[in-house]
């Protein structure tokens, strides 16, 4: 069975990477001003952060069903089937344009996947796919180790002002006012597919700081396989982060990736982000 990996643009899966597996790229899209710009194509991330100094926080638009049918149609003349990796269902309706864009394609089974998050820890799962494929695993053998992978990987991430993600309903109003009044930079994750607090803590220092922590005490168990450092225009931050860590753990692969257009209208400029997965 010949096995095709899809994701969406908002895994920010750096160019080189998605070539060099062989990942197939749906993009979603920011309007700005009635104008819209399709995220890794028409605008890069560095772009979009000037565009929000310009002209303000934009909207976000997923892919039309219409997008998914063309690239599952083209997929169907060498593959077997197709795995869809996508952010999570709770935040964007892209997962279920997958699933119905698979049911008018024929001649490929489809598998859309829920990652459960978004960012680069979505991209791990269109990784680990690709690799299985590449190394001839039959799709359901895939799909079970992603649901493994699920159990495995952690994702944290801090923000420098709440209002975005309460704007785009992405964090509840109450927690919103809870961050703002009292100057909390809360640790965020990804619980039952939407984001909530992880722990309320008062500086950007000593919450990077604990995100960190908690990395390195995965790390000394010597089990750890990839590590992610993710920034919305701070790329500077992630690389001090990566280089600290990779001083004390130079055998763990690490990658640097970003907060791209889609999820950067949610999380603001100097959001940063740390995930990685145990083997």
């Amino acid at each position: 069975m010949k096995v095709a990996v899809v994701t969406d643009s908002t895994a920010y899966i750096p160019e080189d990477l998605r070539k060099k597996h062989h990942i197939h790229m749906i993009p979603l899209s920011v309007i700005f001003n009635d104008t819209s710009y399709q995220e890794e194509i028409d605008l890069s991330a560095e772009d979009f952060y000037e565009k929000v100094k310009e002209y303000g926080i934009p909207t976000t638009s997923q892919p039309p069903v219409g997008a998914f049918v063309d690239l599952f149609s083209q997929l169907a003349r060498d593959h077997d089937a197709v795995i869809s990796i996508h952010l999570s269902s709770r935040i964007s309706g892209t997962y279920q344009a997958a699933i119905s864009a698979g049911e008018m394609v024929e001649g490929i089974e489809v598998y859309a996947y829920d990652s459960e998050l978004s960012a680069m820890p979505q991209g791990f799962y269109a990784i680990k796919a690709a690799e299985m494929s590449q190394d001839g695993n039959p799709a359901d053998e895939i799909i079970a180790q992603l649901d493994y992978m699920k159990s495995k990987i952690r994702a944290y991430f801090m923000v420098d002002d709440l209002t975005n993600l309460q704007k785009g309903g992405r964090l509840s109003h109450a927690q919103a006012i809870l961050g703002g009044l009292l100057k909390i930079k809360p640790v965020l994750h990804f619980v039952d597919k939407v984001i909530v607090p992880f722990e309320k803590i008062r500086t950007r220092k000593k919450a990077i700081q604990r995100i960190v922590d908690m990395l390195e005490e995965d790390a000394k168990q010597g089990n750890v396989e990839r590590v992610v450092f993710i920034h919305g225009n701070a790329e500077s931050s992630a690389i001090e982060l990566r280089d600290q860590f990779v001083e004390k753990y130079p055998d763990i692969e690490t990658v640097i990736s970003y907060f791209g257009p889609v999820i950067g209208t949610h999380l603001g400029e100097g959001a940063l982000g740390i995930s990685w997965y145990t083997k």
